[in-house]
């Protein structure tokens, strides 16, 4: 009797108990607290000035090919850099402009899309591209700027580790309201 009021038991527990679903949780990720911010202005020997936050550091590029007014502003918690590159126009806009873009669309061996989004602020003289990557790239933003006369500045965001889209956003989207925010501020001297 008790042998059977066991298995009786034992059926009605699995009968209730196989009734949930079951479905696989998907991968999570690291949450990563990103640093409030304020924004300060650079201000410097360049031939262009920009806010940028106080969480990341403007240094000078000390790459090898590095040429004047050079620089990366960095985000050392987040691993990550805008590097900046600045060149004089001389009759040359259109080969600088066809560099960065090629540079840009370089990614499209990983990129899901890319969608470009014209800057004209007529009243500074500032005029661009602003490049936004979608997918598993190096780069996700890359943005040209120009007064179409005597200056020309290329930026470019990378963060030192492996592209992997879905761990990246929230630092994508922290760095990308940054480049906007230096975008609105950006002067020529």
């Amino acid at each position: 009797m008790k042998h059977k009021a066991a298995n009786i038991l034992s059926i009605v527990l699995l009968a209730v108990g196989c009734t949930n679903q079951y479905s696989p949780r998907p991968a999570g990720y690291m949450r990563i607290d990103l640093p409030e911010k304020r924004y300060i202005l650079f201000d410097s020997s360049c031939p262009y000035r920009f806010e940028y936050p106080d969480c990341a550091r403007i240094e000078p590029d000390r790459d090898k090919h590095s040429e004047p007014h050079w620089i990366n502003i960095s985000y050392p918690s987040l691993r990550g850099k805008i590097h900046i590159s600045y060149k004089n126009i001389s009759r040359n806009l259109a080969a600088l402009s066809e560099e960065s873009r090629d540079l840009a669309y370089k990614h499209t061996i990983k990129a899901e899309s890319i969608i470009e989004t014209r800057i004209h602020n007529r009243e500074k003289k500032v005029y661009g591209i602003l490049y936004d990557i979608q997918g598993n790239v190096a780069s996700t933003v890359q943005f040209i700027l120009t007064d179409s006369s005597k200056n020309f500045l290329r930026g470019s965001l990378y963060f030192y580790v492996h592209p992997n889209k879905d761990s990246l956003m929230p630092m994508v989207k922290y760095c990308r309201a940054d480049i906007e925010h230096m975008i609105q501020t950006f002067e020529w001297k």
